[in-house]
C-alpha cells in the first residue's frame, strides 16, 4: 500500500479525532440520548472542534478521490505522497488552528489542504 493510500485512511479518521476532543469534557454523556441538542448549545473551543469535524468530514472525499484517481492514472508516486502528506499536516494543522481560534490562519492552512487535494488530479492529468 502507498503512503498517499496510508495518508488517505489517517484522513478519514481525523474528523474522529476533532469530535473526540470536542468531547474531551464529557458534557455529551449527559446528552448521548439526543446528540444534536449537545451539539446545538456547544460554545467556544467544544463549537469550533464541532465545526472542524464537520469541515473535515466534507474535505475528505475531493482529496480520497484525488489520491485514487491518481493511482489509477499512473500518476507519478512521489509527487502524489507528497500532496498526500501535505494535505494530512494541513488538515492536522487546521484543527489545530481552528480549536484555537485562529481564523486567518485556519483559512489559510484551509487553502494548503485544497491545493494538495487538487494536485493529485493535476499529477493525474498529466501523467
Amino acid at each position: 500500500m502507498t503512503f498517499a493510500f496510508w495518508c488517505v485512511l489517517v484522513a478519514g479518521l481525523l474528523p474522529f479525532l476533532a469530535i473526540a476532543l470536542a468531547k474531551a469534557d464529557k458534557s455529551y454523556l449527559r446528552h448521548n440520548g439526543s446528540p444534536r441538542d449537545w451539539e446545538a448549545n456547544l460554545q467556544g473551543r467544544q463549537r469550533r472542534l464541532h465545526a472542524a469535524h464537520l469541515n473535515t468530514f466534507e474535505a475528505f472525499p475531493l482529496f480520497a478521490a484525488g489520491v485514487i484517481i491518481a493511482h489509477l492514472l499512473h500518476a507519478p508516486r512521489g509527487p502524489v505522497d507528497v500532496a498526500a502528506g501535505i494535505f494530512v499536516l494541513a488538515r492536522l494543522a487546521y484543527l489545530w488552528a481552528y480549536a484555537n481560534d485562529h481564523a486567518s490562519l485556519r483559512s489559510t492552512i484551509w487553502m494548503v489542504g485544497l491545493g494538495a487535494s487538487i494536485a493529485p488530479f493535476v499529477l493525474a492529468g498529466a501523467a
